[in-house]
């Protein structure tokens, strides 16, 4: 039996904080789902077919990561794409109380699906999709902060964004 894992976010842009994430959940899991979602809280830079493009290419050899969008429930979208968890990554308290509380719902909604918390490594605690997009912003160095290959895709991304 193939364990299937999601993990979902609204990767506005993918961090090395998220790329860790996902590759741990790939290492416990046989299959990982990437599921690009749109989070109504939040107004994104890119769309959601250039965050596909760019999670893809971040994991063109992981052969047993997948990339897709999403939108309606997650807990349901979990259960149609065959996984058992929801793995979500926090890097405080603060995030765990929220996702905590997500957690409830999914499962008061499925309760087949189940949610895995993993700390995010110390060295990604510091910085988010929205602190990286104030990076790109200003121009700042972004190798300490995505992954290997993604500087300029997310540089080129940026500028088409804000037609610079």
């Amino acid at each position: 039996m193939i364990r299937r894992a999601m993990v979902p976010g609204s990767f506005d842009p993918l961090t090395l904080g998220h790329y860790d994430l996902i590759l741990r959940t790939a290492a416990l899991f046989d299959e990982v789902v990437v599921a690009i979602s749109p989070n109504g809280a939040k107004s994104t830079l890119f769309d959601a077919e250039t965050r596909v493009k760019l999670a893809e290419a971040a994991f063109a050899d992981m052969l047993n990561i997948k990339v897709c969008t999403h939108s309606g429930l997650l807990a349901d979208f979990c259960l149609e794409s065959g996984c058992c968890a929801l793995v979500k990554g926090v890097r405080s308290v603060s995030d765990f109380d929220y996702e905590y509380q997500l957690s409830l719902i999914n499962r008061s909604l499925r309760g087949e699906v189940e949610t895995i918390f993993l700390p995010t490594r110390a060295e990604y605690q510091h910085f988010s999709s929205t602190f990286l997009r104030e990076m790109l912003k200003y121009g700042q160095p972004l190798e300490k902060y995505v992954p290997a290959g993604m500087v300029e895709p997310l540089r080129q991304a940026y500028a088409k964004v804000y037609k610079i």
